[in-house]
């Protein structure tokens, strides 16, 4: 069964609120509809004057990152995020499928919302997804993919310095750096985060 990219993922409904003062790293909150990540945070107690949390924080949708302080008594909704494994199938040119691996229902996401992340995803790869409400926020590949490499320039007999690189097209369509001695036809192992090559498969 086919179902929308903006669809319920096993949000409750519940609506649990915490206080700016018990702001941590990595706590999520809603605040003016939107759903933010806490990515840093600091008590202040100036000498004169209230408390105050000095906060950085990051828009999960937009990805923005915005610096600002908070009353430490000031309430927010807390974010629940779902997280699901999804399943690669294809692309259309216009949507990307997803299969959810308990479900087997499948979902139809946007450029936007996969973005770069589909450079290291061949069909079949399992991902993380993440969701809040109704909104799907992005998809997360595995930390390390092992892909073909289909096009590089001839390897190196005996070369194996790794401080040398040189450009080499992966099965699904990116570019990255890899040692003179890797050839087309190999398998290497790739950190998507960074989009590093770590070694030979």
């Amino acid at each position: 069964m086919m179902r929308t990219a903006r669809v319920l993922l096993g949000y409750d409904g519940g609506k649990l609120m915490i206080s700016a003062g018990d702001f941590r790293n990595g706590t999520n909150f809603v605040m003016d509809g939107n759903i933010y990540t806490v990515v840093e945070f600091q008590h202040v107690k100036p000498g004169k004057g209230s408390a105050f949390v000095r906060t950085t924080y990051r828009n999960l949708k937009t990805g923005a990152v915005v610096e600002r302080s908070f009353n430490p008594s000031e309430k927010f909704e807390e974010g629940t995020i779902v997280r699901r494994d999804m399943e690669y199938l294809y692309s259309d040119g216009d949507f990307h499928y997803f299969m959810d691996v308990e479900t087997y229902e499948q979902y139809p996401f946007t450029d936007e919302i996969v973005g770069e992340t589909m450079k290291f995803i061949k069909e079949n790869t399992v991902c993380r997804v993440i969701s809040w409400e109704n909104d799907i926020l992005s998809v997360e590949p595995p930390l390390f993919v092992e892909l073909v490499i289909t096009q590089t320039e001839p390897g190196v007999r005996g070369d194996t310095a790794t401080n040398a690189t040189k450009a080499a097209k992966l099965e699904t369509g990116a570019t990255i750096k890899v040692p003179l001695f890797v050839n087309e036809g190999d398998k290497v192992r790739v950190d998507t985060r960074t989009g590093e090559y770590m070694e030979r498969a």
